[in-house]
């Protein structure tokens, strides 16, 4: 392995490189992507909504209960006069029916806050469904024509990694592993030659470090972080 190698890889690499952002940056896949992403969106929403209206529904059903026992409670306290024919205490009586009439009022003012959040709920999740009903069909149409765009450059694609697996092959598993990193990185070229004691990020080299570049050495530019070379 040596370093025209290296550079060879790159080279090859470039082209691959070249295609991937062509097809990353086509309006092809933006609108694909843009699609999904709403899609993906309004469904994680749908599904919250789901489990919010749920939550509502129970506790609409338990105030309900609630209000049907007080209500109930209350009719004990129909028959006042018997009641205090019999010895009852009145004042103690209707102290205990307008203490359940406040907590009726109570419990109904909730059930009502809960109404208007579930109509909320309902009328969103609506406008949500018709939305995402016309971005999956716009979702389809445009992974459609991204896997169009994308099948248009396979065979191309194909026969570059074929190269630079052939390629790869003369190369340490670890110095291909930093290669694919700093790629990954957004780094590129990784393998940049010294110009004027300088990288291309215009970093100054000292005189130490160029003289490492002698007979085909390789240091990693503290700035940038590409690999520089001396031709």
């Amino acid at each position: 392995m040596g370093l025209q190698d290296l550079l060879e890889y790159q080279k090859t690499d470039a082209q691959l490189r070249k295609i991937e952002q062509e097809i990353g940056t086509s309006e092809e896949r933006k609108k694909y992507m843009q699609a999904k992403k709403f899609v993906d969106a309004a469904m994680e929403k749908i599904d919250s909504q789901d489990k919010r209206a749920a939550e509502l529904a129970k506790m609409r059903d338990e105030l309900e209960t609630r209000c049907e026992e007080f209500a109930k409670q209350i009719e004990e306290y129909s028959d006042l006069e018997e009641m205090v024919e019999g010895g009852g205490d009145l004042g103690f009586y209707k102290k205990n029916a307008l203490a359940l009439l406040d907590r009726i009022r109570s419990v109904k003012a909730e059930i009502d806050k809960i109404a208007k959040e579930s109509t909320a709920v309902f009328e969103e999740f609506k406008t949500l469904r018709d939305q995402v009903g016309k971005k999956q069909a716009e979702r389809e149409e445009y992974k459609g024509k991204f896997d169009e765009l994308k099948g248009k450059y396979a065979n191309e694609v194909k026969e570059i990694k074929t190269r630079l697996d052939a390629l790869s092959a003369k190369f340490k598993p670890e110095i291909l592993e930093k290669y694919k990193a700093k790629r990954k990185e957004g780094i590129f070229p990784i393998f940049v030659p010294l110009k004027d004691g300088r990288c291309v990020c215009g970093m100054d080299l000292s005189l130490a470090q160029q003289g490492k570049l002698s007979g085909g050495g390789v240091i990693e530019c503290e700035h940038c972080r590409r690999f520089i070379y001396n031709t």
